[in-house]
């Protein structure tokens, strides 16, 4: 196959894929782009070249990935990405918002996606499906011939298995492992600059800030709001955010109490059952997540677990719950946090009315 990409004299798009690869050295030419909020992630202009550099998220001191992108106005500059598969939901989500979802011409996991227009765009055959994104159909990758590959690395995995072979740049969307909810939202601006869209991008991001401090600050003049208990156990094990979590920030921001607000971690706390509600089973809300094919009932979570019934939210009826195969929930959150925070704004202080809830709804007391 083709790869227009690997070729030196031509080279104003280069995707670097060595976690060890060094770029030049700052130049008289180079224009520092100034990020608010993310640490993973640092970007520059210089020689009509966008360059980033993504820093490894699991060894500290090491780059996972360097990117350089030619402007449009640059000579000899390759156009911006026309046609990419993208991995994920929730940066489809973000191209549409972009008004970049025209440029998607496959998507892996595609049942999960909740975006109408994509689904319409599958069915109409403009998106190809590209199968499951752990075990991507590389055929039909090959055959679309797109100019890029939008997939998340993970700790551990050995990089992308076949997807190296093709000789199609893979951007490695890091950005799910910034520790704040603004962090990760703040590479949109990156990725718009890969389609020529920064600007856009730009603007768009200063939205979600403006309303995410606009909430916050507004959230902050409330009296304190209701204590919450999120997620639920999991075989054994029960995962909750924790304290410097972007949901435990969010909590924070929201002005709510949290059991774990005082924990330094930055991810999920693996706890028991037991721990839970020795820390957090007298929380005022409880609220979570699931997949499922209608609402949940009461019953239904006294058979997963019928250690439930200490909860303070169970006994009260205070449990909310987001079901992810109908509400956008994973499509929208990474990209536009301000959404989640006036949710948990609302669900920490009830009386506080601030267009209603987005994701969570009640669970019916007498289910």
């Amino acid at each position: 196959m083709k790869n227009k990409f690997l070729m030196v004299a031509m080279a104003v798009l280069v995707v670097g894929l060595s976690s060890c690869h060094q770029q030049p050295k700052n130049n008289k030419s180079r224009e520092h782009l100034p990020l608010a909020y993310a640490r993973l992630l640092s970007m520059s202009d210089h020689d009509g070249l966008m360059e980033a550099t993504i820093a490894d998220p699991w060894q500290e001191g090491r780059t996972l990935q360097t990117v350089s992108v030619g402007h449009s106005q640059a000579a000899h500059a390759f156009a911006p990405f026309q046609r990419v598969i993208v991995f994920s939901t929730a940066h489809c989500y973000l191209l549409e918002c972009l008004g970049l979802a025209g440029r998607i011409v496959g998507v892996c996991d595609a049942r999960y996606i909740l975006i109408p227009d994509i689904q319409k765009r599958l069915k109409d055959g403009r998106i190809k499906d590209c199968g499951d994104s752990m075990s991507p159909d590389i055929e039909r990758i090959i055959s679309l011939n797109p100019d890029a590959i939008f997939a998340s690395p993970f700790e551990g995995s050995g990089g992308f298995g076949k997807l190296e072979k093709l000789g199609i740049p893979i951007v490695q969307t890091a950005d799910y492992m910034e520790t704040s909810a603004l962090g990760r939202a703040e590479w949109m601006r990156y990725y718009g600059r890969l389609f020529g869209e920064g600007r856009r991008a730009d603007s768009l991001f200063h939205v979600v800030d403006s309303n995410y401090q606009s909430l916050r600050n507004f959230a902050a003049r409330l009296p304190l709001g209701r204590s919450i208990l999120t997620e639920r156990k999991t075989g054994s094990t029960w995962y909750t955010p924790g304290g410097t979590s972007s949901i435990g920030m969010i909590i924070k921001d929201a002005h709510g109490r949290y059991a774990f607000a005082d924990d330094k971690h930055g991810g999920s706390l693996a706890l028991s059952a037991e721990q839970i509600i020795d820390k957090a089973g007298e929380s005022d809300v409880w609220a979570f997540k699931y997949n499922g094919t209608r609402m949940m009932t009461r019953q239904d979570l006294l058979r997963e677990y019928h250690g439930y019934v200490s909860l303070k939210a169970f006994r009260t009826g205070a449990i909310y719950e987001c079901n992810t195969t109908e509400v956008p929930y994973f499509e929208e959150v990474p990209f536009r946090p301000d959404y989640l925070l006036r949710e948990m704004i609302q669900l920490l202080h009830p009386k506080t009315v601030l267009g209603g809830l987005r994701y969570y709804r009640p669970l019916n007391a007498k289910s």
